[in-house]
Order: structure tokens, then sequence, then C-alpha cells
């Protein structure tokens, strides 16, 4: 133990000492107080990183008993639209329950196969001891009880053989020989019809196999093609295809509103760097990420494949890029003039700035709500609150979605922008001004505060989505693509791969048998047809019943009344408990 420090024997060095000693308990304090929310933030960023690596994704939240509910007072049009909204939950829980109740009592479902279906008869034979009786003798037949069993059969391949006559003078060796013309093929020699390659490509971007196991499904029907021989009927097809692809990002800019969202692919790196090409806006960029991974010796880099899903037209484009640079989406929205979802890099938000009002950008309530949720842990109470009044959003979407853009737009107006002026009241009040500056609660409210006009901007157009989760489900088809096909080897295969994902994906977005789209389409290119309106997939599917997929709308129904089921009964109880008290 150390000795203490003596005295010093006149008083105005013992205040000197004292005024050290002060400060340096100062100090210290706050040294203290530092380190302290250091900790704090360290342990929710521990915490944040755990709930990423093994906690629940879902962002559900289970009401508690102990939340306190929001009142609104006595404002009149608050309570106007909260009797509006029971009222209209209460008449969604009826007509769902009635629903339900006539789907009950239905007759089962017919377990009968389609009768378009081929058949064939097999008798099943009876043993000797069934036909002849011991006392009787033979025994007569009086009819058959019939069952039906389902079989597969691997998909059959055939070789079509074309003859064509050929025709000359006789002894006129000067007339030549005179042939009928022959059809565009889709590979040098006709080879494969388009049939094959829909089949390929309807694998590769529609189920996501690979072209091993490509290789194993064919096999299976008797043919066994080579890896580089799939890969030459994709690019053959892809060429075909691509001006239908082109005419599709050309639809993007005669739509009113757009979302738009990226997600990374792998690229390997080319052998020999493209030069710059002084027509191709992009080839600079290329030429420079190109150089700059080949400097640091990189086998591979990260591009970015980006999804637009237009918000009025059933069409979603797939665009690939070398980086995540904004001049690839700048390229492609530059003639475009309307809303954009998208989320709130600062790439979109140059691209607002640059388009001289244009482009306005709306910021996604799914992002904002899911940040306020990551900052439940530190400020409960705080998040709950904004949840809660976040809920109420959309609450207020989900019964606006039957209704016709317009309708929406006044909805909103009437009932969402009052909510949007609670939140903002609330962010910028005294409640939370004690929140620590770096916790991730803060991170939350500054995101709000900084994106606060974009995430607002929906209330003023009705075709406009409240975030951009459509956008972001497309992202799935490539995730999924992504974890089969591994990478791209070459940047044709990344624009490759964005015409076909284009094409597939559009087709899928209009509930399409993908196969039959892509046949039908290739057919129609190689005649030489450039009527891209009549091959655009929301008008071939009306010529085309046989090949939509209805079943595809009757789940996205059923799933949507659920929602809205559950979802009106939560606000009818939430009512009924604000009533008792």
């Amino acid at each position: 133990m150390h000795d203490a420090t003596p005295l010093p024997p006149d008083l105005d060095a013992c205040h000197g000492l004292i005024v050290e000693q002060a400060q340096t308990l100062a100090e210290m304090q706050q040294s203290r107080e530092q380190l302290s929310q250091q900790i704090e933030e360290l342990q929710l960023t521990i915490t944040k990183l755990l709930q990423r690596l093994a906690g629940h994704r879902s962002e559900r939240v289970i009401d508690d008993p102990n939340q306190l509910k929001l009142s609104f007072g006595d404002d009149p049009a608050a309570q106007d639209a909260l009797a509006d909204a029971a009222a209209e939950a209460e008449k969604i829980v009826q007509e769902y329950t009635v629903r339900r109740v006539i789907n009950k009592q239905r007759a089962p479902r017919s377990e009968t196969f389609p009768q378009h279906l081929p058949r064939y008869e097999v008798l099943a034979d009876a043993a000797d001891d069934q036909k002849r009786c011991p006392e009787h003798g033979e025994r007569k037949l009086i009819g058959y009880d019939t069952t039906e069993r389902l079989e597969f059969q691997r998909p059959q391949l055939r070789v079509r053989v074309t003859k064509y006559p050929k025709y000359v003078c006789p002894q006129q060796p000067e007339c030549g020989v005179a042939q009928a013309p022959r059809p565009t093929a889709l590979v040098e020699g006709d080879r494969y019809d388009p049939s094959i390659a829909a089949e390929i490509i309807t694998a590769k971007y529609g189920y996501h196999l690979p072209f091993y196991r490509q290789q194993d499904w064919f096999a299976g029907s008797g043919w066994t093609p080579s890896r580089s021989t799939l890969l030459n009927i994709l690019s053959a097809a892809a060429w075909v295809l691509r001006p239908l692809a082109d005419y599709y990002r050309q639809l993007l800019s005669g739509s009113g509103g757009l979302g738009c969202d990226e997600t990374r692919v792998t690229l390997i790196m080319p052998p020999v760097i493209p030069p710059i090409d002084p027509l191709n806006p992009r080839s600079r960029r290329i030429h420079e990420v190109l150089s700059a991974a080949q400097a640091k010796g990189d086998k591979s880099l990260q591009a970015r494949m980006w999804a637009y899903r237009a918000f009025d037209l059933p069409v979603n484009v797939f665009d690939f890029t070398v980086s995540r640079h904004r001049d690839g989406p700048d390229e492609v929205l530059h003639n475009f003039t309307g809303k954009l979802m998208a989320d709130c890099w600062s790439g979109f938000q140059k691209i607002e700035l640059r388009s001289d009002a244009r482009i306005v950008r709306g910021a996604c309530w799914s992002h904002a709500r899911r940040k306020v949720f990551e900052g439940r842990s530190s400020h409960p109470q705080h998040a709950a609150v904004l949840l809660a009044m976040i809920r109420q959003l959309y609450d207020i979407e989900d019964r606006g979605k039957p209704l016709a853009p317009e309708d929406r737009r006044g909805m909103r107006a009437h009932e969402s922008r009052p909510v949007l002026d609670r939140i903002r009241a609330y962010i910028d009040s005294d409640a939370v001004a004690r929140v620590l500056p770096k916790s991730v609660f803060a991170e939350a409210l500054s995101y709000l505060r900084n994106h606060w006009d974009a995430l607002g901007v929906f209330v003023s157009d009705g075709r406009m989505p409240i975030d951009n989760n459509d956008v972001e489900q497309l992202m799935k088809q490539v995730a999924l693509g992504r974890k089969n096909w591994l990478f791209l080897g070459s940047l044709e295969a990344g624009a490759r791969a964005a015409t076909l994902l284009t094409l597939v994906s559009t087709a899928v977005r209009n509930d399409l048998d993908v196969w039959a789209y892509l046949h039908d389409a290739l057919q129609q290119l190689l005649a030489g047809s450039t009527n891209y309106h009549s091959l655009r997939a929301d008008i071939w599917k009306q010529s085309h019943p046989e090949a939509v997929r209805s079943y595809r709308a009757d789940e996205r129904r059923d799933a949507v009344d659920r929602q809205r089921f559950r979802r009106a009964r939560r606000r009818l109880l939430s009512q009924a408990q604000a009533t008792k008290r």
C-alpha cells in the first residue's frame, strides 16, 4: 500500500493540491462515463451481431400487456379515422368468416385426374380359382371395378428429320438446283429446336439448375450434352431474345413509378481487360474497375445485378454492372420521369439531384422499421411507440390495397399523413433527447430524420408502395441461382444473365408457364417478328390462357385475405381494449 501524499505546510499550497485533486477526480469521472458508454455501445453491437448470426429473422412484435397504448386525445379527425378503421376491420372479419364457412361447406375436392391426360387400360389378370367355382363351374363376368393411378415418364426427346426436295431441269445444268428456303436457325446447322433452348433457360433461371445438373436431367431422357453445348445453345437464345429484353427496358421509361434494388454476383476476372469503347457509356467504368482488380491481383470481383420493378406495368427488368457505382442505374433511368422507390444509398440520392426534379426518390418504410426494431433492446419503450405508429401506417396500407390508385392516395392523405405527423413529432420531442448518440436506436432516429421527406413521398402517389419489399423479393431469384451456378464467367455472361432473368422474372410475375412463353417468343423472333408488344408477357397471356398458372394467383389472393383478416382482427381487439379503458 502506498503512503499518502504529505500535505504541504502552507494554506495556499493545500488549496492548490485540493484543486488539482478535484480536477483529477473530474477527469476520472468523465473517463469512467466515456468507458461506460463505450461498453454499452459495444454490448449493443455484440447483441446485434448475435441476433444476425443466430437470432430470429422475423420482425414480428408481440404486444406487451404492460406497454401503454397510444393516445390521440380528443382530436375529432383521429377519432373519426379510428372509427372508420374499426368499421372497416369488422367488415373484413365478417367477409373473411363468411367466405371461410362457404368454402368449408363446398363439396370435397375431386381427386379425379385431369381429363386431358392420356390414358391406357390394363386388364388385371384373375387366377383360375377366381374364374371357376369348385361347386358351380365357370363364373360369369358381370363388369369391372376401375381405378386410376397416375404414372410419371421422363421427358421424351425426339429428332425431327426434315427433307428439303431438290429440283433441276433435266439436261440443263445452267438452271441450277431449286429448293425451298430454310428457316432461320437458332444455331448453325439447325441442330437444336427452340424448345431445347427454352428448357435450358427455364432450368437455369427458373429452377436454378446449373449446367452440370442439366446434363443429368437430359441424360435421363437419352441425350447427354456437354456443358459447352448447353452454353452455346443458351448464348444463341439470349442473342435472339435480347431485342425483347431491350423492349422491356424501354417500357420502364414510360412507367410512372419504379422500384429498384441490387445484389452481389461474383465475376471471374477476364484474362484480357477490354479496351475503352467510346460508343459504350459503360466501357470506361468497366475498364477502371477491372484494371484496379487486376492491379491488386484479384482473381474475381463483386459485380452487381440490379432489378427494376414497374409499379403500373407487370414488368421486371434486370441489369448487370461491374460495380455499385451509380452510372448503371443512371443510364437505365436516363429517360425515366416519375417516382423511384429505393433504399437510401447515396447513389440514388445523387441520381435524384442530377435529374432536375425529373425523378422523385421515395424511401422504404420497411428499412426504417427494421432499424427501429433492431434498436428496441436498448430503448424498448421508445421503440415500442414508433413500431406501433409504423404498424398503423401498414394497417392503412392493408385497407387501401383493394382500392384504385386515386382512392388509395386520398386515404393516405386523410389517414396516413396524420400518423406521419405524429411520428415526426415524437422523434423530435424531448422524450428521445437523452438517447445515447451512438446507440442502435439513435441510428434509427437519424435514419428517420435524414430521410424524412423521402419516407413521405408514397402519400402523394397511390401507385407507389409504402416499401420496397416487392423488389427485394426479386433479389431471391438472383440469390437462389447464385448459390447454384456460383459465379459469372465473363462480362458477356453477366449481360446474358440480365437478359434472360428479365424474361423469366417477368413471365413469373405474370403467372406464366416460363417454358411455353420462351418457346413461343423464340419461334416468333426467329421467324423475323418485331411485334414486341404482342410478346409482352401480360399481352401474350391473353391469347394463351392454357399457359397461365391460375393457381398462383389463387395462392396470393388467399395469402392476402389471411393477412388482412389477422390485421383486421387485431385492430378490433385493440379498439375493444381501448373502449374498456
